[in-house]
């Protein structure tokens, strides 16, 4: 077992977060340009090549990897991941990198509401009255009322709710399968699932833009390699408020790249969610 280190794993988790915003500035710009669906499809060749290497090299070789119980459950957190994927880079190129984390923000209150229906898991009065208040935050951000709201910035709302559950549904499978297998699953059926639908979307490419799509392709694999080593020294609640600081480099690179503002009820509202996600993460760990 590998020995527990907290500062170690807080410094993988912020390149962990500064990687993942890397990625979603140039899946914003390859999706600006091509189709959506054909560039997710690429960037997850890629990381079906990683995954099969990562799992070749354990104990049991793919064999041990693949083995499940529960293969429907893994196909369809696998292939609700990767719909997620396409859900939130289609958000980025029609809200912005900003903005669309700022709603996406919300997805661990999800976790918390969902987690009573779908795990069983007790959720007490503290916490429920920090997932209101943390979707008080999101009404912030969408401001109903004030305008009418374009279905574009529903987008990223639908994200974070599939992408609470594909946690939740990950959870769930970890009763009875490794990460190991979960990992393999998501990856495999992640690209088989997109291949089929995005072999139908293709486009020639320019020689430059290979060059970021290699480049995307690398810091996916960069960020679950920094994301696995995080959570092998370290626990997930000593590390997982500071997945929030992706917030603050997505807005770096939303401002300073793509001449995105940030708007005062954005500000406000992201404060309230991530306020109210540290203090479920904070009573998930004190009562768990």
């Amino acid at each position: 077992m590998t020995e527990q280190n907290a500062r170690l794993g807080i410094l993988l988790m912020l390149a962990t977060t500064l990687v993942f915003a890397i990625q979603d500035g140039l899946s914003r710009h390859l999706a600006g340009e091509y189709n959506v669906y054909m560039v997710i499809m690429i960037r997850y060749w890629f990381f079906a090549a990683f995954v099969l290497t990562v799992s070749s090299r354990k104990a049991g070789g793919l064999r041990a990897a693949a083995r499940t119980s529960q293969p429907v459950l893994q196909a369809f957190r696998a292939l609700l991941l990767v719909t997620e994927i396409c859900i939130l880079v289609v958000a980025f190129t029609k809200l912005g990198l900003v903005e669309t984390h700022a709603v996406f923000a919300c997805y661990p209150l999800l976790i918390a509401a969902l987690s009573g229906p779908v795990l069983g898991e007790y959720v007490g009065w503290r916490r429920w009255s920090a997932i209101g208040i943390g979707f008080v935050g999101v009404l912030i951000i969408l401001q109903p009322g004030i305008a009418v709201i374009e279905p574009t910035a529903i987008i990223p709302l639908i994200g974070a709710l599939m992408f609470a559950l594909y946690g939740l549904l990950t959870r769930y499978a970890a009763r009875r399968d490794t990460a190991a297998t979960s990992f393999f699953w998501t990856g495999i059926v992640g690209s088989l699932g997109m291949t089929c639908v995005g072999v139908w979307f293709w486009e020639p490419m320019a020689l430059a833009d290979w060059g970021w799509m290699s480049a995307l392709c690398l810091t996916g694999v960069l960020g679950h390699f920094t994301l696995i080593k995080c959570y092998e020294v370290a626990e997930a609640s000593a590390v997982q408020p500071f997945a929030y600081l992706q917030l603050v480099f997505i807005s770096i690179i939303g401002v300073t790249i793509f001449g995105e503002t940030i708007r005062t009820n954005v500000a406000i509202g992201v404060a309230v969610v991530v306020g109210a996600g540290l203090f479920t993460l904070w009573r998930q760990r004190k009562v768990g």
